[in-house]
């Protein structure tokens, strides 16, 4: 009898599982069975292994062999076990000194010609590999770059099966060092900046507020006046992301991308088109394989619907729960995963069907039932998680004339301040688990951060004005109040910035939704 034993992973969400690997080799019935709830790309890795062992120059075992991949409870996915299983089995033929293999976790798709294929999770693979006290990685050499971004922890990156063996102290003279060949077109994205937008002072504003802040933002106007042109600029005046976010984002990206990934220091921004089912929005899947959705690509980020009403109306409540926790849980026959999804909503609707509602020659040709029940597919409970509100209307003719010499603020300047503001936010909440004014619980905000007296009587006095106003829609005021006074420089909110606070609210009572 033989054995040998490594570690390997599997991706659950966006969480790395370590995989025990076991090789088992005994007389009997030549063959190769993979137990451990494997599925079909898992169990098809006994004939890449073979042939790929075969390749590098070993005969295959002529003796009855097991694979073992433990915990069996936990469902195995993917072809990222692959070099775990071929350099087990072939420590258990005596090819190699498992001791070698102790304490660390190998991942890496194998190519029938033996070389090590990139595969996607191998940050979140290593971090777990760290967590679980192991010392080394063996990865594809595609995935090094990332891997290496977890410190403390040996990456031995390799280009192929007999690379590997090589690495491990077997004299092996078959198999490349190099990458296995991959062709990724470069892709060249031109840069977006606020200065493109021509007027709309106060959506630019807004989008200010909600950068400083971190506030879920909805922007109401007429086809073509820059809803768009905003929302997908509000990256570019986010400040960059601190390590640990940054770190959250890769992992995330290294789950979902096949292309090789470094660290992500830019917020990402996803923009799902509106007939975006709600698997595809908050994530899913079938049995035993959860999916990553659209929020979680957001995740520290952007989330931006345009033509918000147009998506369906149960992919858009299933928002609510992420708005407020930061986090969704999908929960499955199969399994059950929490994914991160941390994000800021912006949603960008027309205000009617044909988009005319506010036209000042009125053209728009809705009736007043067709204008509610447009905007009446963002339900109120979500609208309410929603902290600014403005409403957009066309620019004017001095703002898109041709030469005009007045040129627009730049995404830069806009930075600055939202840099500033949110330097004012980090030190007042050092030592909680908030980075934003926005993640602020409402009683922690009321308790910890009283209001001065004069600004306390306006807001009681605007309570009693907006007696509809609920307490998640007070709460989310004060967060912006907080946010006004971190741009204008004030220890704390005054009574105008409550005012700014209070209009940004309620868009001017114009929001019918």
């Amino acid at each position: 009898m033989k054995f040998a034993q490594t570690a390997s992973a599997i991706i659950m969400g966006v969480d790395a599982h370590i995989i025990d690997v076991e090789a088992h080799l005994a007389d009997g019935l030549v063959g190769t069975s993979i137990t451990g709830l494997a599925d079909t790309s898992v169990s098809e890795a006994r004939d890449r292994v073979r042939a790929a062992v075969a390749t590098t120059g070993y005969p295959w075992p002529q003796q009855r062999i097991t694979v073992g991949l433990s915990p069996a409870w936990l469902p195995k996915r993917g072809s990222a076990l692959d070099l775990a299983i071929a350099l087990a089995v072939l420590a258990a033929d005596g090819k190699v000194d498992s001791r070698r293999l102790h304490r660390t976790v190998v991942v890496g798709e194998l190519g029938l010609d033996g070389t090590v294929r990139a595969v996607r999770g191998v940050l979140p693979t290593t971090m777990a590999a760290k967590r679980w006290g192991f010392l080394s990685v063996i990865v594809p050499i595609s995935n090094a770059a990332e891997a290496a971004l977890v410190p403390d922890i040996e990456v031995i990156a390799v280009g192929s099966l007999g690379h590997a063996l090589r690495m491990l102290g077997v004299a092996c003279a078959n198999g490349v060092e190099t990458a296995a060949d991959h062709a990724f077109d470069e892709v060249h994205v031109a840069r977006k900046d606020l200065a493109d937008v021509r007027g709309q002072d106060a959506a630019k504003f807004a989008l200010e507020v909600a950068a400083a802040g971190g506030h879920h933002l909805a922007l109401l106007g007429p086809p073509g006046v820059g809803k768009t042109l905003l929302a997908e600029r509000l990256p570019t005046i986010l400040p960059p992301l601190e390590q640990d976010a940054a770190l959250e984002v890769t992992a995330v990206q290294s789950i979902i991308s096949d292309r090789p990934v470094t660290l992500q220091s830019a917020p990402p921004f996803a923009a799902p088109h509106h007939g975006s089912s709600p698997a595809a929005l908050i994530g899913g899947g079938a049995v035993g394989s959860p999916r990553v959705g659209l929020i979680t690509a957001a995740h520290r980020g952007v989330l931006f619907l345009d033509e918000a009403p147009e998506f369906a109306v149960n992919a858009l409540e299933a928002l609510r729960q992420p708005l407020e926790s930061g986090s969704i849980a999908i929960a499955r026959s199969g399994f059950a995963v929490v994914l991160p999804a941390r994000f800021q909503l912006v949603i960008a609707a027309n205000p009617c069907p044909c988009g005319l509602a506010f036209d000042a020659r009125g053209r728009c040709t809705c009736t007043p039932s067709q204008r509610r029940g447009y905007l009446g597919r963002i339900s109120g409970p979500l609208m309410d998680r929603i902290d600014v509100r403005t409403i957009l209307e066309a620019p004017s003719a001095a703002d898109v004339a041709l030469g005009s010499t007045a040129e627009p603020e730049s995404s830069a300047d806009v930075a600055a301040r939202v840099a500033h503001a949110r330097d004012r936010q980090r030190r007042r909440l050092e030592g909680t688990p908030w980075r934003t004014n926005a993640e602020v619980p409402g009683p922690v905000l009321r308790k910890r951060w009283q209001l001065p007296n004069a600004t306390r009587d306006r807001f009681n006095s605007a309570m009693r004005t907006y007696g509809g106003a609920s307490v998640r829609g007070m709460d989310r005021t004060l967060r912006m109040a907080w946010t006004c006074a971190d741009l204008a420089g004030h220890a704390a909110p005054t009574p105008d910035d409550l005012n700014v606070a209070l209009q940004l609210r309620d868009a001017g009572g114009r929001w019918t939704a």
